[in-house]
């Protein structure tokens, strides 16, 4: 099966290309791009529009399992914004069993293509340590070894922290799950243990870990960690930390808004506190009372009675997310967290509102921001057939209107489809088009291989 893509202006950052051209496509690979107008099965007009590589998203939080099958409300969402790959199991938790979800994609596809890391906060609760505010002893980090190893084997991206949320977590557990995936380069993401005052020291943690351990890290949103006046010194530590040795990069969504349970521990009275904000900053997004600001009535009743509803603090500065967003060692990644159609818009619109808001706007440049779309982030997870327009290559790609993308889901609607994109392929095969999916089973796991 042959398609040809033609007259598009194809862009590729892994290439430094940016040309109008034809691209022609056979059995899920791309084979050439062309100046030529080689005969096809199907031919897609993208005359006017970009043609870049399909979007990778280096953090995002995968659908739950249910009934033996993967919801792909979150999916969905990414496949209609341009993502084609997306890394799930980010800060420390999985949404189920990654071998089995993994296994399940590999069985009835989905979406998107979809890789996973194995969490920490995961394989925790399954060996045993089940309170967030204690130690383990060593017998239980055995056990959490053991099943992280068995998960890394199976060809999960690396291992996922999110020690914010599970104070307890002593270095000796970081340490012995990071260590695990230093021989084969698989990488090693943390949510920080603290942002705002203390972030600095959370941010060394992670380099202290790398020395210790030789792997690779990732600071998971950097914009929601040191996105209150600490950003200009944060990306500074990044900066020495690198120079000195350790492999280090980091992520953002371009959103001055996080998302969390009211349950986390960032809510926790002494760790709220460290915002200075008031609690009408806080957005219920589940629940009793979705779409109320917060009082301290409603934020006791939530903390105590429903733990898992979501919400949304309106608190980090655009000064401190605009620069990280620029700054070369960040890389895009949406955080899409979602339950069913309710959550933070970023899951459904991360992607074309970098487009519209920080490249089209100049904040950052055409083939800069489309690197940290694409293939900076597909060189992170080692990943050589994804994010690049390369004979050979995987032919995941997006066709859209430059002039015209742009996001259009909201915090009163965060699922609403973006615009301007006018087709998402998957293995040369058309996985949506003009806004609607069109094949929801395109997508397969993404397993780790070095």
């Amino acid at each position: 099966m042959k398609t040809l893509i033609k007259g598009g202006r194809i862009l590729d950052p892994a290439q430094d290309l940016d040309t109008v051209a034809n691209l022609l496509i056979e059995d899920g690979k791309i084979v050439c791009i062309t100046s030529e107008e080689p005969e096809a099965d199907s031919v897609i007009d993208a005359s006017g529009k970009m043609v870049t590589p399909g979007f990778i998203d280096i953090h995002m939080h995968e659908d739950p399992l249910e009934d033996g099958e993967l919801k792909q409300d979150i999916s969905k969402s990414m496949l209609l914004m341009g993502v084609t790959t997306a890394i799930g199991g980010n800060c420390g938790d999985n949404y189920g069993d990654p071998r089995t979800i993994l296994d399940t994609i590999d069985e009835h596809g989905n979406c998107m293509n979809l890789g996973l890391l194995v969490g920490h906060t995961w394989v925790r609760r399954a060996g045993g340590g089940t309170d967030k505010y204690a130690p383990v002893d060593d017998a239980t980090i055995d056990r959490m070894e053991a099943l992280a190893k068995d998960c890394l084997e199976k060809g999960c991206m690396g291992v996922s922290f999110g020690v914010k949320y599970v104070p307890g977590t002593r270095m000796e557990e970081m340490t012995r799950l990071a260590a695990l995936c230093t021989p084969k380069g698989q990488i090693v993401t943390s949510h920080v243990r603290n942002d705002v005052s203390r972030v600095f020291a959370a941010v060394k943690e992670m380099d202290d870990l790398a020395k210790a351990t030789g792997c690779r890290v990732q600071i998971s949103h950097i914009g929601s960690m040191g996105g209150y006046g600490q950003m200009a010194q944060l990306l500074k530590d990044v900066e020495s930390y690198k120079a000195s040795g350790t492999d280090i990069l980091c992520d953002c969504y371009p959103y001055t808004a996080f998302s969390t349970d009211i349950g986390a521990t960032t809510y926790d009275p002494e760790n709220f506190a460290e915002y200075n904000a008031p609690y009408s900053a806080i957005l219920m997004c589940t629940g009793k009372y979705a779409g109320q600001r917060c009082t301290k009535e409603i934020y006791d009743w939530e903390r105590e009675n429903a733990p898992d509803d979501i919400t949304v603090g309106f608190l980090m500065t655009e000064e401190d997310v605009d620069m990280a967003l620029r700054h070369p060692l960040v890389v895009l990644g949406s955080d899409g967290l979602r339950k069913g159609l309710q959550g933070h818009p970023r899951a459904a619109g991360a992607f074309p509102r970098f487009i519209a808001e920080y490249i089209r706007t100049g904040k950052v440049g055409l083939m800069e921001g489309l690197a940290k779309m694409t293939s900076r982030s597909a060189e992170r997870l080692h990943l050589p057939k994804k994010g690049n327009l390369k004979a050979g290559s995987d032919a995941d790609i997006v066709i859209f209107d430059y002039e015209n993308i742009r996001d259009t889901a909201t915090f009163e609607e965060p699922a609403l489809v973006p615009e301007g994109i006018a087709y998402v392929l998957i293995g040369g095969e058309i996985a949506a088009k003009d806004g609607e999916i069109v094949n929801a089973h395109l997508g397969k796991s993404v397993r780790y291989e070095g």
